[in-house]
């Protein structure tokens, strides 16, 4: 077994209203930073005991189906880093 670090970023897909980062993209535009778009994302660090990479990318995408994420709102992506 090798050691893993999966790292899991979920965030709200295109189209569902996101007032953390509403909020956030005011208070930057009123401090004087021009952007075009801002979303929030929860970052998630798992660390995993597993066969190989894949496998350790496996069983994180199920987390993030099962529990970290939902689908019908959420899009996720999952790193998977040798520790």
């Amino acid at each position: 077994m090798t050691a893993y670090t999966a790292t899991v970023t979920v965030r709200l897909k295109h189209g569902v209203l996101d007032p953390e980062a509403e909020t956030t993209q005011q208070a930057l535009e009123r401090l004087g930073f021009e952007l075009e778009d801002l979303r929030s994302a929860d970052r998630f660090e798992i660390d995993i005991e597993a066969e190989s990479a894949e496998s350790a990318h496996e069983r994180a995408s199920e987390m993030a189906e099962r529990l970290l994420a939902n689908p019908t709102i959420h899009d996720y992506d999952v790193e998977v880093d040798e520790r």
